[in-house]
């Protein structure tokens, strides 16, 4: 019974704690599509490996137990039989072609009115969009609803549904990123039980893929599936450059901003500059991955112009631009000392945490996980040798327990507490400095053109050999008008750049080589983006661009094409208004006015401000294969007005 599972409330405790220390918010919609009560399969994404059990069964509306399927040959051993069911597995037999006997477990569970949790996708992935998702979940609701019309004298008198539980993260890598859990609307077995019922062959398989599609639509509708990485991080930029300030979105937008740029960005030709933005924003992207360094930080850097060396500025002025530089840094430093002694207790934990995440750095799913499980383990030992202390100083006694538990966990509590301010402003400072040596460094320290090829395009996680993407479903935002040369290069990057991207990028250089060309390619990405912007406001009242089936369906009109060899409707594509999709990006908070002041006021960032341009030094330009300037580059005078 769910109410003997004591090891099962044990661990979500421990990874509840776990998560809260990992991630600064867990954000839940949907919460009142959960019943408190009754049968219910949860279906959920599955792209952070041990994190999204922990996060889901940690943050499940109700406090309701999760059960979790587990190979049937496992519960062999009584001993690991009685561990397994205590902490809320279900024997599976997978080897069975009987359903009754492949699902025993699952319909004991449901029976009595408990929860199953299922990831249909099979398997952890990273990948730009979902990419398949199995009928293991549909044949089991299906199969139940089949049994308890059978037997109703050995089921409680409810009837099951499933919930779609889509688990987003901002950064799913990231310490102090955020989670997002959004629970679909319930869905019910009604529409299914009359053609799964059916004496009809072939009919029940149908009803099962009827239902997988369902479950897809709805895990698609609330995550966020781009046709491609380079799409997915173009977004990703243009999210950043949109909203600087860390944090700044509203978690309820979250996926609806996202998915609205990358449908944007993945509508061909939508502006007569959209393949020179696309490149812009990887670039900038990338050399941000190499340099290690955020838009945000860079964004909100007090920085004036006299910090370029080449400025022919008198002594004074850049002894006042140190002295900025200082002022911040004092701000910041005056927040470090009650931070100390947290930060020296939790060292062995960030270290070993860090270690971990480097074993797997072409895993991006397991990062996160390894280094919550290595800094659980050192915080396993540092806690509990913290509480005995304590309690050796209160004399062993009953009370002395009871406060140096206590202190223990309000030095956890104001650790994490404090964790969020000071670690934004260490890593504005970090970024500061860094920008100072690297500006002020030699122009023959800079790396060179040549040398930079390889940092100019993203590097891709390596494909996942369990998912099979022959029979992954075609992306919504794939234009089906857009060419094959566009689809294979889609950002027009150089072949050297597309040769660096295949075989891997080596290690980064010192980020203090990266700086000047970073710096320059913000300044060009915010140029890019915002004349791009401002291309789509001058645009006709009729122009549409691109959207995905369930924004099309809000904000826009869809048109479906025919049923598949399944009888399972395909190819939605989907349309928005390019008006629409502004007025949509700006009541969410899209910092559009500031994309010009940058361009005319951040001159620190600016390409002539820090460094002279490349061709007047006699080299070439990276990405040279495309001519410098864009439509509406050569007069930027209308851009403000226009997408303000």
């Amino acid at each position: 019974m769910a109410e003997n599972k004591v090891l099962h409330r044990v661990l979500r405790r421990l990874a509840g704690w776990a998560v809260w220390s990992f991630f600064s918010e867990v954000h839940i919609i949907g919460e009142e599509n959960v019943p408190a009560d009754g049968p219910l399969i949860v279906v959920a994404t599955h792209h952070n490996m041990m994190l999204d059990p922990a996060v889901l069964s940690s943050y499940f509306p109700h406090k309701r137990i999760l059960n979790y399927w587990t190979k049937a040959s496992l519960f062999a051993n009584p001993v690991l039989h009685w561990i397994l069911l205590s902490s809320g597995n279900i024997p599976v037999t997978r080897k069975s072609k009987d359903n009754r006997v492949l699902f025993k477990g699952t319909f004991d569970v449901l029976a009595r009115g408990e929860a199953v949790a299922l990831f249909p996708e099979g398997t952890s992935y990273t990948e730009p969009r979902i990419m398949q998702v199995k009928d293991g979940a549909s044949w089991s609701a299906l199969e139940y609803m089949k049994w308890a019309k059978e037997n109703p004298d050995k089921t409680v008198d409810r009837p099951l549904l499933v919930v779609p539980a889509a688990i987003v993260y901002t950064n799913k890598s990231k310490y102090r990123s955020q989670v997002i859990i959004e629970f679909g609307e319930p869905i019910s077995m009604t529409d299914y039980e009359s053609q799964f019922l059916s004496a009809v062959e072939g009919e029940p398989r149908v009803a099962v893929k009827r239902l997988t599609q369902h479950i897809e639509d709805e895990l698609i509708r609330a995550t966020i599936n781009a046709p491609d990485w380079d799409t997915l991080y173009a977004a990703r930029m243009a999210r950043s450059i949109l909203w600087e300030k860390s944090k700044s979105i509203d978690l309820n937008d979250f996926v609806a901003i996202s998915q609205t740029l990358v449908d944007l960005l993945s509508t061909p030709n939508v502006t007569p500059n959209s393949v020179q933005v696309r490149r812009r924003l990887l670039e900038y992207y990338s050399l941000l991955q190499s340099s290690k360094l955020n838009n945000s930080a860079l964004a909100s850097l007090p920085l004036p112009k006299t910090l370029d060396p080449r400025r022919a500025e008198p002594l004074p002025s850049r002894l006042r631009t140190l002295l900025v530089l200082l002022r911040d840094t004092l701000s910041v430093l005056v927040r470090i000392p009650l931070f100390l002694f947290p930060l020296a207790v939790h060292l062995p934990a960030y270290l070993a945490s860090q270690a971990a995440a480097r074993l797997v750095e072409d895993e991006e799913e397991t990062q996160a996980q390894n280094k919550i499980v290595f800094g659980l383990i050192l915080l396993i030992m540092i806690y509990p040798a913290a509480f005995f202390f304590l309690w050796a100083l209160f004399w062993y006694t009953p009370t002395g327990a009871l406060v140096a538990a206590a202190i223990v966990w309000l030095f956890a509590v104001y650790h994490v507490k404090m964790i969020d301010d000071v670690y934004d402003h260490a890593k504005q400072l970090v970024v500061a400095w860094r920008v100072l040596v690297g500006v002020w460094s030699p122009k023959n320290t800079e790396l060179s053109i040549n040398a930079l090829q390889q940092y100019l395009t993203p590097k891709t996680p390596p494909e996942n050999p369990w998912i099979d993407k022959n029979k992954s479903r075609r992306p919504e935002t794939q234009s089906p008008t857009s060419s094959s040369s566009q689809r294979a290069n889609p950002v027009g990057i150089s072949p050297a750049q597309v040769q660096a991207k295949t075989r891997g990028r080596k290690h980064s250089p010192p980020t203090r080589r990266l700086i000047r060309h970073v710096l320059r390619a913000r300044a060009r990405a915010v140029h890019a983006l915002a004349s791009f912007f401002a291309e789509l406001e001058r645009a006709p009242e009729e122009k549409h661009v691109h959207a995905s089936t369930h924004l099309a369906q809000s904000y826009g009109c869809f048109s479906s094409s025919s049923d598949d060899e399944d009888g399972v409707v395909s190819g939605l594509q989907g349309w928005r208004k390019a008006r629409e999709v502004l007025r949509f990006l700006r009541d969410r908070g899209a910092n559009f006015s500031s994309l010009e002041s940058q361009i005319a006021d951040d001159y620190w960032a600016e390409s002539r401000a820090i460094l002279s341009d490349p061709e007047e030094d006699g080299e070439t330009e990276y990405s040279s294969d495309f001519p410098e300037s864009s439509p509406g580059d050569e007069d930027l005078k209308w851009v403000a007005p226009a997408i303000q």
